[in-house]
């Protein structure tokens, strides 16, 4: 049993038997790509029924040092534990790997945030004679001077891009769209890379209106996100454990202490409660 069928099968499942929503198959089937992500890195070469506890252990700690946040991580767990969950069900494997697989502890804390000062020193650190160069500039520039989420980022449109304004059209969780504002940094820098460097990609198929590219011409992937930005990190030499989420935490906690209404700052983030806003306060 290979992959693409097992997934295949899981997908089923979820949409058929468990009647899940288009969104929450499309997480649960994220988190499977990102197992598959791991153990092609590591080239395993494993089919579903070959990982064992011991290599989810690794995959863990994995996304970990990615940045992951350990709420983030949970959720992944949980992911990868229903679809063994599953195959166990279809008697398509004989034992489950994730019996004991354990999720990190999520506590509520305050955020770690970046200064300006730190998110200029990182922009900074990007090598803009590489071909990805610019692109990278223009996913930090867009992450902190929107404060989207890594899965909104990747999933940025160029046509829900509005120059003329000055806004961006975010599509959220649960498909709930919101406008941002868009800084005139990240306007300046992504007029450069659509204009000027994505241009001359060979855009593949399905992948037209994607903003962020990989030089194959496909929409990235949440793992190339936070590799991006660990890099930066270690380059510079930074201390802080830092994710695509940091800038989202900065954005907020920067707009906050410049006097900006929590309400306003809420419908920008795209949180459901102003409870969870207030943390930055």
């Amino acid at each position: 049993m290979d992959w693409k069928f097992a997934v295949k099968d899981f997908e089923v499942y979820l949409k058929m038997e468990r009647s899940l929503s288009s969104n929450t198959v499309e997480s649960y089937l994220r988190d499977i790509e990102q197992l598959q992500q791991f153990l092609e890195i590591k080239n395993y070469g494993f089919k579903p029924a070959q990982v064992e506890l011991k290599h989810l252990n690794e995959f863990i700690s994995w996304v970990s040092d990615l940045g992951m946040e350990a709420s983030s991580q949970a959720r992944t767990i949980s992911g990868v534990k229903a679809f063994y969950k599953f195959l166990v069900m279809e008697d398509l494997i004989d034992k489950n790997p994730t019996e004991l697989l354990e999720a990190p502890k999520i506590g509520r804390k305050l955020p770690d945030t970046l200064s300006e000062m730190e998110i200029d020193e990182l922009i900074s650190a990007i090598d803009l004679s590489k071909p990805e160069g610019e692109r990278n500039k223009a996913i930090l520039e867009t992450l902190y001077s929107c404060g989207l989420r890594v899965s909104e980022l990747i999933n940025l449109k160029i046509s829900n891009i509005h120059f003329d304004i000055g806004f961006v059209r975010v599509v959220g969780k649960g498909n709930k769209e919101r406008l941002v504002p868009l800084g005139g940094k990240a306007q300046k820098q992504l007029d450069i890379y659509i204009n000027k460097v994505r241009n001359h990609v060979e855009v593949q198929k399905g992948h037209e209106d994607f903003v962020f590219l990989n030089r194959r011409g496909k929409q990235l992937t949440r793992v190339m996100i936070f590799t991006i930005i660990k890099r930066l990190a270690a380059e510079i030499g930074m201390k802080k454990n830092i994710s695509p989420h940091t800038f989202r935490h900065s954005f907020a906690t920067h707009l906050i202490e410049g006097g900006a209404d929590l309400r306003a700052v809420q419908e920008m983030l795209g949180h459901e409660s102003i409870t969870t806003t207030e943390i930055y306060t």
